[in-house]
């Protein structure tokens, strides 16, 4: 009997001290540099805005945020990284679709579990593109000359990529018929339709921006819910009723699960932060990318609808690697 008492007595001691630690561990947080991964590799929009959210965050926090960027097996080699670090808020995944939907469509070496949201960093908005010689004024005349013969050849940036989805919710809520033709990356699948090697592919707005207004490539239609205020005279795909078409480049902020909430809390407030910034607003939306922050619920929502959305799209596709 004494001998139970005694051990509750010290588990409860244990408990109490470790819950102690993790409020103190969260209160000297941060002490040192903190890390953000990027599962791509510099350049991209994930990246740019990694380093904008890494700039603004680090003043708000008072420590440097080091960017590191870890590409490779459609973001699974970065994501893993941060899914098997030390849950003490020094590692974080800059984030992006495939944190969501890379389970649904390949073999992963973590579990979904395994990272948790934490903040919405923002988005680049996909564009669908066409050669500049292409004869579709918009997105209703292409998909319409796609379903004449054997359609229309599609170039993503490889199985699961934002490309790939785009052309998902084409075929499978409006009856396009397209032929993937899958690149390493998007800057491979945007040189294709260049190259008047495929018909049409989408890509981050901050990619094609440059190309489209200088005449190099047709812009059809934006993929996000709204203009892109550094092009504003395309039209969303909903304006030209396209409803289900609704997807974009976007970069959160994820943590190895664990990680104490408050400092979850306080990286989510420093980002938010560092996104409403006047001079990154501006400097971001002149890129073509909307800077968004917000709250962790705000982001977990988000992911969760993400999840729902595309998850949709993978069952109705049958979108699968190979």
């Amino acid at each position: 009997m004494h001998y139970t008492r005694r051990t509750t007595l010290l588990c409860a001691a244990s408990l109490l001290s470790l819950a102690s630690f993790a409020a103190n561990a969260a209160d000297a947080w941060p002490s040192r540099p903190i890390h953000f991964v990027v599962p791509f590799g510099p350049g991209g929009a994930n990246d740019l805005l990694a380093r904008a959210a890494a700039e603004g965050a680090s003043k708000v926090l008072g420590q440097p945020i080091v960017v590191d960027n870890k590409p490779g097996a459609g973001t699974i080699v970065g994501t893993d990284i941060v899914a098997k670090a030390a849950p003490d808020g020094y590692t974080f995944l800059i984030s992006s679709a495939g944190v969501v939907s890379n389970s649904m469509i390949r073999k992963v070496t973590y579990k979904d579990s395994d990272l948790v949201p934490v903040a919405m960093i923002g988005l680049a908005p996909s564009v669908i593109i066409v050669p500049a010689n292409s004869p579709y004024k918009d997105l209703k005349e292409f998909v319409e000359a796609s379903k004449k013969g054997q359609g229309l050849h599609w170039s993503t940036a490889g199985v699961g990529s934002t490309p790939h989805f785009v052309a998902g919710m084409l075929t499978s809520e409006y009856g396009a018929k397209l032929d993937i033709v899958p690149y390493k990356s998007g800057n491979e699948g945007v040189a294709a339709v260049l190259g008047n090697q495929v018909d049409a592919t989408s890509e981050a707005s901050i990619v094609v921006l440059p190309q489209i207004k200088g005449g190099k490539l047709k812009a059809l239609a934006t993929t996000w819910t709204r203009r892109i205020p550094a092009y504003p005279s395309l039209p969303t795909a909903i304006e030209q009723g396209f409803k289900e078409v609704n997807i974009a480049h976007w970069a959160g902020v994820h943590a190895p699960a664990g990680t104490p909430v408050d400092i979850q809390d306080k990286m989510a407030a420093a980002v938010d932060k560092a996104m409403k910034d006047p001079a990154v607003v501006e400097k971001l939306r002149g890129l073509g990318i909307e800077p968004i922050g917000g709250t962790r619920a705000s982001f977990i929502k988000f992911t969760e609808e993400e999840h729902a959305r595309l998850g949709k799209v993978v069952k109705a596709t049958g979108m699968k690697d190979e």
